[in-house]
């Protein structure tokens, strides 16, 4: 029996759908999305394995022009270390709009060794299909891609020949993680990335990044699992924010992330939520590292 192994970096700038690309060749739910860019923020890996092959995807941070900030700055190392020492490079655009930010993406994985497939999504979004053709020919003369795929992460159009495309780039050895194991990642920084998600898809344009999620509590006893999650926010308007009239925000949020991880756990969930302003967190190194922002990934 041949088995094939390999990792592969997920890479693009911000809110091209990376995540979603990910979550749905995974089919399931793992890297939190919204419309906002900037809502991943560290790499995770991804694992699935079927029939012989185990692919480890890395799924990254949208590498961005902005770093003004430290946790600007973390973000974009976490997006750029990532394609190191894989196998395959699945750079994502979004349709036809190619951006500064593209080209900061194009540079930094043209650096390296791996194989590049440029997958150009929401390929199936676009009023004039007579567009696409045209625009695919550009793209293969910006850099010699090995492959060039349209595709839909949100639909699933191609992506099944994305999965082909890479299991072909894949080497044979033994597999790096368990058969059932689908991340690397720990059910603590899950749940915390699951709240945050919701407070992104809920206040982005109110609470754009001045916003974490910290775990202080998770015990899984069986049936149930008991979470406390800390949101930290930058400013005492904020909070107000993010609490809501008589705590109406802060209840969705947390019904709502409370029904997600239940998915993922499967099991019964009590969350509970607080909001504390600590002011200046994601511009201090030292906050950052105690809060898992930390380049040992």
């Amino acid at each position: 029996m041949t088995v094939k192994t390999g990792f592969v970096a997920i890479v693009g700038r911000p809110n091209v759908g990376k995540s979603t690309l990910m979550n749905r060749i995974l089919g399931q739910k793992l890297s939190i999305t919204s419309r906002k860019p900037q809502t991943t923020r560290h790499q995770i890996l991804g694992i699935k394995t079927e029939d012989d092959v185990q692919v480890i995807y890395v799924d990254t941070p949208g590498i961005h022009c902005i770093q003004d900030k430290a946790i600007n700055r973390y973000m974009n190392r976490a997006a750029t270390t990532a394609v190191r020492d894989v196998d395959l490079v699945v750079m994502v655009v979004d349709r036809t709009r190619w951006t500064e930010e593209d080209d900061l993406v194009l540079e930094a994985v043209s650096q390296q060794r791996a194989p590049v497939v440029l997958a150009v999504n929401k390929a199936d979004s676009l009023k004039d299909k007579d567009v696409l053709l045209p625009y695919l020919q550009r793209l293969a003369e910006r850099h010699s891609f090995d492959q060039i795929i349209p595709l839909s992460a949100k639909t699933g159009r191609n992506v099944d020949r994305l999965e082909n495309l890479i299991e072909s780039y894949l080497p044979e050895g033994q597999y790096f993680y368990p058969e059932d194991q689908i991340t690397d990642r720990s059910s603590r920084f899950l749940a915390a990335e699951l709240v945050r998600e919701k407070i992104m898809r809920q206040l982005g344009d109110e609470l754009p990044y001045a916003m974490t999620v910290e775990i202080e509590e998770f015990v899984h006893t069986g049936e149930l699992a008991e979470i406390s999650a800390l949101i930290l926010v930058e400013r005492a308007s904020q909070k107000r924010i993010v609490i809501g009239d008589a705590g109406y925000r802060i209840k969705q949020i947390g019904r709502e992330a409370r029904l997600d991880m239940e998915n993922l756990f499967d099991c019964k969930v009590m969350l509970n939520l607080w909001v504390k302003v600590k002011s200046g967190w994601s511009d201090d190194e030292r906050a950052l590292r105690s809060l898992g922002y930390t380049d040992q990934e």
